[in-house]
């Protein structure tokens, strides 16, 4: 697996945890920034990243800023992306097992380093179930046109 990974200013320092996890777990990423702790704009690399799945240049996605809330919703404007923004472990194991998430959000500003690395190991190691949850996904890629 092939993760892009990124963040803006609010979110840096959790986007450090989630590497050292991922290097932990051996998983292959990529970092498109940011490097900074000045402020920037959140699509300018939740975007990317995003784009990054959907070109399947990654297998998956995670982004990183304050709340989370801009990261997903910048990601989710990609065709084909289904971002997921978490901050509890059940929904980490859900969304990867109905949702097929291929890219999670969270905030640093929300959750701790130690609960968004077990966020970050529930989803990057749980499968997607399919079977029932196929159709639904099928809508939503058939609206996506």
């Amino acid at each position: 697996m092939k993760v892009a990974i990124g963040s803006d200013h609010g979110g840096r320092n959790l986007k450090e945890e989630v590497k050292s996890l991922m290097d932990e777990l051996q998983i292959s990423y990529e970092d498109v920034g940011c490097e900074c702790s000045d402020s920037v704009d959140y699509p300018d690399y939740g975007i990317p990243v995003a784009e990054k799945v959907a070109n399947k240049e990654a297998d998956r996605g995670i982004v990183i800023c304050g709340t989370g809330i801009g990261m997903s919703i910048a990601a989710n404007k990609v065709k084909g992306i289904r971002c997921a923004l978490v901050h509890d472990l059940f929904s980490a194991k859900a969304t990867r097992e109905h949702n097929d998430s291929n890219v999670l959000a969270m905030g640093e500003r929300v959750i701790g380093p130690g609960l968004a690395r077990e966020i970050a190991k529930v989803w990057l190691t749980t499968e997607y179930e399919g079977g029932r949850h196929a159709l639904r996904l099928q809508k939503i890629s058939d609206y996506e046109g």
